[in-house]
């Protein structure tokens, strides 16, 4: 058992008899009231989502998990390949278990998987990734004076995000995987 203190995204929790894993959790303390954490869970036998809110300080029965360094390699179908980076040893994930976080997939990305009773039941991605520009539309003079200073840019893995206007096609760019906005351009 642990306390809503232990809740955080990958990690599993057993509710009403099944396995779930948060895929959102976010702790609110608002001004007048007790504090309590948002959860976004999704049940590993059926892949049906829920929503919870904890109040703080309510027990909850945390599973035990454990975190695998892999790499992607590719998308089939509807799964997808990571290597084991100690074993070499290839493990197929379903789209439905990977959920948001498939379209931030790139060839080579690392990533943590987190595995209950060995299977995959959810990844950790970098809170950044760098991506290149794949397309990116040329700046309209008059842009900024309409105060519509970004504009949709496609990357090389396929993702829509916005950026600033003067991002061109090419470029390298980082995006934060907690929320899928520009965060820079990359140095390397």
């Amino acid at each position: 058992m642990g306390s809503t203190t232990d809740i955080r995204k990958g990690a599993i929790i057993r509710h009403q008899n099944d396995l779930w894993v948060v895929t959102f959790c976010q702790f609110v303390n608002p001004g007048k009231g007790a504090a309590f954490t948002k959860t976004k869970l999704r049940s590993i036998s059926s892949g049906k989502g829920t929503e919870i809110t904890y109040k703080s300080g309510e027990t909850v029965d945390v599973v035990s998990v454990e975190h695998v360094n892999m790499q992607y390699l590719y998308k089939t179908g509807d799964s997808y390949s990571f290597m084991n980076q100690k074993t070499y040893e290839t493990v197929d994930v379903r789209a439905d278990v990977l959920g948001e976080d498939a379209k931030y997939l790139k060839d080579g990305l690392d990533v943590i998987a987190i595995t209950h009773e060995g299977s995959v039941v959810a990844i950790e991605l970098p809170k950044k990734v760098v991506y290149k520009v794949k397309q990116a539309p040329p700046a309209v003079k008059g842009d900024t004076a309409s105060g519509n200073v970004t504009k949709e840019i496609v990357l090389d893995n396929d993702l829509k995000i916005y950026a600033p206007i003067f991002i061109k096609e090419g470029e390298e760019v980082i995006v934060n995987t907690e929320t899928g906005d520009y965060g820079g351009r990359s140095q390397e």
